[in-house]
């Protein structure tokens, strides 16, 4: 055998230990046993002057890998705080409905003439009616439960009452 192919075939085997050996996380040097059962110093040779850059290579490739992972980290958390803006954009302006129309109602009760109010709030759910008559000033609300049948106005009442408590009404 040649001198040339003698060594082509030593670097050929150095090359595909190493190799493998980076991608398995051993030394190129057990793996060479593994494969070929005989380690010549040529291959020794090659294997320690190469270690350092196989080392730093993988540590690149591994340096790159993280990088790309705190990107695509960085983008979710940008997506999420896009969405959390939404969110609270949307829920500022369905609470700003909400208050709203809870005026409304208020002030379309408080127009009412206190027999049709009464009439009204009779028909409706007690918890809801409750707090309408609360918004009220009390004279209006006065007004109101003098004009419903005594069950509804005491119902409403003991409600009102349990939603003024400081301990919870439930």
């Amino acid at each position: 055998m040649t001198r040339s192919s003698r060594l082509q075939k030593v670097l050929f085997s150095a090359a595909l230990l190493l190799a493998g050996a980076s991608f398995n996380g051993g030394s190129a040097l057990s793996q060479a046993v593994a494969v070929g059962g005989q380690v010549t110093d040529e291959i020794r040779e090659f294997c320690s002057n190469i270690a350092d850059a196989a080392k730093d290579r993988r540590y690149a490739l591994q340096v790159q890998e993280l990088e790309t992972l705190k990107k695509d980290i960085d983008m979710r958390v940008a997506q999420l705080e896009a969405k959390r803006a939404e969110y609270e954009t949307w829920l500022k302006r369905r609470e700003e409905f909400m208050a709203s129309a809870e005026r409304g109602v208020v002030d379309i009760y408080s127009k009412m003439k206190p027999d049709a109010a009464a009439e009204r709030l009779s028909d409706v759910e007690p918890m809801l009616a409750a707090a309408i008559l609360m918004k009220l000033n009390t004279r209006q609300a006065g007004f109101i439960l003098n004009e419903m049948n005594r069950k509804a106005a005491a119902e409403l009442t003991g409600i009102m009452a349990a939603a003024s408590r400081p301990q919870d009404p439930t």
